[in-house]
């Protein structure tokens, strides 16, 4: 490490030499943060905060006291976490942290570290439905002071935010019967804001509403306090059924059944009520919550706009629902609604708030193609002033040529990112070389126009935190450090150890697991579930073709990493994870060559590979209890919501629905799908031991067998039956005994 003498700190990073904007003091936020993670030891740092035009930092320590010059009070918490991690001093994740600070800390510099993009966003719409619709304060205020330790500021925050809505409603004339029918349960809220679903496990509580509202008042303090800049929900049209019925001259439309679910309904922006609607959600929300810069208003997630029904003089029109109604569309006529759509969309928010940046997620120019080829997003934006915009590139790990198709967003300003985690399901994967060389490619793109940001958002957390550890990593030093030397870095702060012999291992899992984009088996053939064990069983996945990724260099991998004998209960996280990863791929082959053998007529190799199947998922579900995230956790998380008896078992019908049959008539089942302790033993492995019974007596039908799972699956939705979190006595004995079954 070069030292940075204090002289050249400010000179360095491009900062005048003024008074400190907030000499960190222990009740200044920034120094909050640090005193959360490492207690009374926050005193011995000194938080420089001086305004700058770019995001950078730069950390000295000398004489037991590291000073932090930095752009924010973001960057300050961020330089202050790179001193930690750099010498290996403490580590935070999902799964816990480790804090172990030598009497004196150690001397060194960081030199001056800037980010390439302005502002560093994090989390996904989604992620309100599939993680936190049950978190409390301590829960949130954690994830806080992890996104300020990893320099984000522009985090999405979407909580409490049915409050408003019921305000406007009820201020239009609807009334609680009518709201009631309208607001979908807590696990389900992203897709009801986004208009894809209404009334879906009705009605929610008022007390859920009211409790979210004083969550997010904290939230939204807390992240201001750090000078994040939250982005924040808008009126992007949908309304209920009940306000469309009210106002049959209104241009209203009826959108598509999305995915099994019934029809919403979304009024067209050239209706003068579009214009009302969204200035008095927006008076009502800063009324709550205070005023944003930032706000986002998604009107097609998944939804094709109507443009080829002609304009709507009064009731209701159909939107076009398909692709081949689409062809039939007038291009002309489909690229002057788009525009007009958003133009209006734009003005909405603009006109309310002058100083305003309408923000959406670019999800649907990758997710609907066929519609939203280059011309129709050209027409989209080219009314939207430049500065008037920001898109969130969200898809690009598995949507990577929008921004091309795009043409970089024709002048407006966007964010470049990756979804990474969807549904929250948690298989091991990434792509750690790619992120490296895509992020160099995109910084340096002459073609990326109004490249404002970096972001990444997962629709779920508390997995692959490797992968998020890594991506702000990028985002801050651009990838300055080899692989190997990152590894050594992080492996030193999260176990207390490094070695050649933990970093050899690593390299080995990285070249097992951490070579891969997009995880395809959760949606094989358009069947959800995170693994084969995690979808509905059928017959025809006798042909599951597996899973990407190197499983001998995993599990050479992990064998290295077994053998590490260090005190560390992350390493020992790890391993755990590690192994249950590798024995749930293994479980899929045995589930495949069950499906074969019964297939073919051989009773007796399927019934051996079926008993196989049973021993080794109980097995996993048994190591399982070792990991923070479980069922019963789940489960208890979500009825402690609850404040009378008829709430807490809503709450837990709500979480156990989404984890499992999600809802809708559609193909979804399964999509939120957990290798979690509870899941395995009593909810994938009975749907599996029904259909090898029906293959075994030749009573097997498909579309019986499908009616009777669905019926079995529905029913422990609405079981009441107590759900147990098991702790095994030797975790680690039981990892290495089923990683020999394995070998």
């Amino acid at each position: 490490m070069t030292q940075l003498p204090v002289s050249r700190r400010h000179a360095l990073l491009g900062l005048a030499a003024l008074p400190s904007v907030a000499a960190a003091t222990p009740a200044h936020p920034a120094q909050a943060v640090l005193t959360r993670l490492i207690g009374r030891r926050a005193n011995d740092f000194m938080l420089d905060i001086q305004p700058g035009s770019a995001p950078a930092y730069a950390y000295d320590a000398h004489g037991g006291r590291v000073t932090v010059t930095a752009s924010s009070p973001v960057a300050a918490v961020r330089g202050a976490y790179a001193y930690l991690s750099d010498f290996g001093l403490a580590h935070t994740s999902w799964e816990g942290d480790r804090v172990a600070l030598p009497r004196r800390l150690p001397q060194g510099g960081s030199g001056p570290v800037t980010s390439p993009f302005a502002h560093r966003v994090y989390m996904n719409t989604c992620t309100f439905g599939y993680t936190t619709p049950f978190w409390d304060w301590k829960r949130w205020r954690r994830e806080i002071d992890w996104m300020a330790l990893h320099g984000i500021d522009m985090p999405l925050a979407m909580e409490g935010q049915e409050w408003v809505w019921r305000e406007l409603w009820r201020g239009e004339g609807l009334d609680d019967r009518d709201l009631d029918a309208y607001f979908s349960g807590p696990a389900f809220t992203p897709w009801q804001r986004m208009g894809n679903i209404e009334g879906y496990q009705a009605p929610l509580p008022l007390s859920w509403i009211v409790k979210k509202r004083e969550l997010q008042k904290r939230i939204l303090g807390a992240m201001r306090e750090l000078g994040m800049e939250p982005i924040l929900p808008a009126f992007a049209g949908y309304v209920p059924k009940a306000f469309a019925e009210s106002h049959p001259q209104a241009r209203i439309y009826r959108m598509r059944a999305w995915e099994g679910f019934h029809e919403t309904y979304w009024l067209d922006p050239a209706d003068p009520l579009f214009a009302k609607l969204a200035g008095r959600f927006l008076d009502l929300y800063d009324q709550t919550y205070g005023k944003g810069r930032f706000y986002l208003a998604d009107a097609f997630n998944e939804m094709l706009p109507p443009v080829g029904d002609g304009p709507v003089e009064g009731g209701y029109g159909d939107s076009t629902a398909n692709k081949e109604a689409v062809a039939e569309v007038d291009p002309a006529v489909k690229a002057e609604r788009l525009a007009a759509y958003g133009q209006r969309l734009h003005d909405s928010i603009r006109s309310a708030r002058p100083d305003a940046v309408w923000v959406m997620q670019g999800w649907l120019f990758g997710a609907d193609q066929g519609f939203w080829t280059g011309d129709a997003i050209a027409a989209f934006l080219r009314n939207v002033p430049d500065d008037g915009l920001m898109v969130l590139d969200i898809g690009n790990d598995r949507y990577p040529k929008v921004r091309q198709t795009a043409q970089a967003f024709h002048g407006k300003g966007w964010i470049y990112g990756y979804v990474h985690n969807y549904g929250a399901s948690n298989p091991i994967y990434g792509d750690l070389g790619f992120y490296r060389r895509d992020m160099a490619a995109i910084t340096s793109d002459p073609a990326r126009g109004r490249l404002q940001g970096f972001g990444v958002f997962p629709e779920g957390l508390d997995s692959n935190s490797i992968v998020y550890a890594y991506l702000y990593d990028l985002a801050w030093n651009g990838g300055t450090k080899s692989l190997s030397d990152w590894l050594a870095g992080y492996t030193r702060a999260r176990y207390g150890i490094s070695s050649p012999e933990v970093v050899t291992a690593w390299l080995d899992i990285v070249k097992g697991v951490y070579g891969t984009r997009y995880w395809t088996p959760r949606w094989w053939r358009s069947t959800a579930g995170a693994y084969l064990l995690c979808k509905r069983p059928d017959i025809a996945m006798a042909d599951f073709e597996g899973a990407p990724g190197d499983r001998a260099a995993l599990r050479a991998g992990l064998a290295r990493l077994a053998a590490i004998r260090h005190d560390s209960p992350l390493l020992r996280y790890d391993v755990i994870e590690f192994t249950r990863h590798l024995a749930s791929l293994h479980l899929d082959n045995l589930i495949r060559t069950a499906l074969v053998a019964y297939r073919d007529g051989d009773v007796a190799a399927g019934d051996r590979s079926a008993t196989e199947v049973r021993r080794v998922t109980i097995a996993i579900d048994d190591l399982m209890g070792a990991q923070p995230c479980h069922l019963a956790g789940w489960i208890e998380q979500a009825r402690a919501y609850g404040d009378t008896a008829t709430e807490k078992p809503y709450y837990e019908r709500n979480a156990r629905a989404q984890v499992t049959v999600w809802g809708g008539k559609g193909n979804l089942h399964d999509y939120a799908s957990k290798a979690w302790q509870g899941l395995y033993r009593d909810f994938y492995l009975p749907r599996w031991e029904m259909l090898f019974a029906a293959l075994r007596t030749g009573t097997y039908n498909p579309a019986a067998t499908t009616e009777r799972l669905i019926a079995w699956e529905n029913a422990w939705v609405e079981s009441k039956e107590p759900v147990a979190h098991r702790v095994p006595s030797d975790a680690a004995g039981d990892a290495a005994r089923l990683l020999a079954i394995l070998s």
